[in-house]
């Protein structure tokens, strides 16, 4: 297997072929990070290591949406894709004495991490998810607008109405997305039954069931570390849902309340038995959707 580490940026696609593990020796390029580029990647990695797409590992950081492009067009080609969390690529850091970071080096160290670690491999999200993601995260994005605009009302002296105005066209689009969104679930089975599934659970509504039915695999977020913080790994948005509904379910779920409650009696703090409870509250709902059945307590 020949690796591959690429440092993704917003404008721009730092490449690097890793010839020789022990060496370190590399042949490095850099492109732009546009769908004509992607093109010229491949044949760029194809042509200077002489393989074939299946012979090449790429390892890339996820990086909000700027790595999507690429890595879908690596991984349609066949190419070898591991997507990893920034977090793991930072541990491997730390691990290998690294202390600078730059472009170069983070190229070569995703490289190595490709190399060393083995992580698995991506694969693109189905089409359905892909736009139920950008739907949420319109409408998370007017939410800020919303409550940004109403903030500088209230310290607005004068053209206060101007204010009211722009807020009142953002509430109309965020309820017409929440529509769209709405109408995108139901016209997509797999979507529907999940989202059922989810909001038989004490503590999960729509929205939170819309975010949790997109990837399971975010049960991890939300774990405890240290004495009252929770783990910033997961994405930001989805654990901040979590957590709002961690904050209902300890009060109406009886598995979650029951797990908070015992927690407490047991003089940990409020953040120590609400992350717990974040946890415990999303490893039920993966149990539903992979289990494909509604909510069961099994505390009566």
């Amino acid at each position: 297997m020949i690796y591959i580490g690429i440092d993704v940026g917003k404008n721009k696609l730092d490449c690097l072929w890793l010839k020789d593990v022990l060496s370190e020796k590399i042949k490095t390029k850099v492109f732009k990070n546009n769908p004509e580029d992607f093109e010229r990647i491949a044949q760029w990695l194809t042509k200077v290591t002489t393989a074939q797409p299946e012979q090449l590992h790429v390892t890339l950081e996820a990086t909000g949406i700027y790595h999507e492009g690429i890595a879908t067009h690596l991984f349609q080609l066949g190419f070898q894709v591991s997507v990893v969390n920034p977090a793991r690529s930072k541990e491997f850091a730390k691990a290998l004495g690294v202390t600078h970071k730059t472009d170069k080096s983070d190229r070569l160290l995703l490289a190595k991490f490709g190399y060393q670690v083995t992580p698995k491999l991506w694969t693109p999200e189905a089409p359905e998810v892909r736009k139920l993601k950008v739907l949420i995260k319109r409408i998370e994005s007017i939410e800020k607008d919303i409550q940004r605009e109403l903030n500088r009302k209230e310290q607005a002296e004068i053209a206060a109405n101007s204010y009211i105005v722009i807020v009142s066209v953002l509430v109309k689009e965020k309820n017409r997305l929440i529509e769209e969104l709405d109408t995108h679930i139901d016209n997509h089975p797999t979507l529907k039954v999940n989202r059922r599934f989810l909001e038989s659970i004490p503590g999960v509504g729509s929205v939170v069931s819309a975010y949790l039915g997109l990837i399971p695999r975010i049960r991890e977020s939300g774990t405890l570390k240290g004495r009252s913080m929770l783990s910033k790994v997961g994405p930001a948005n989805v654990r901040a849902k979590i957590y709002m509904a961690a904050v209902v379910a300890k009060q109406h779920n009886p598995d979650v309340k029951a797990l908070y409650e015992r927690l407490k009696s047991r003089g940990k703090t409020h953040m120590q038995a609400l992350g717990a409870a974040m946890r415990k509250l999303v490893q039920i709902c993966f149990g539903v959707v992979k289990h494909q059945s509604e909510y069961k307590p099994q505390i009566v």
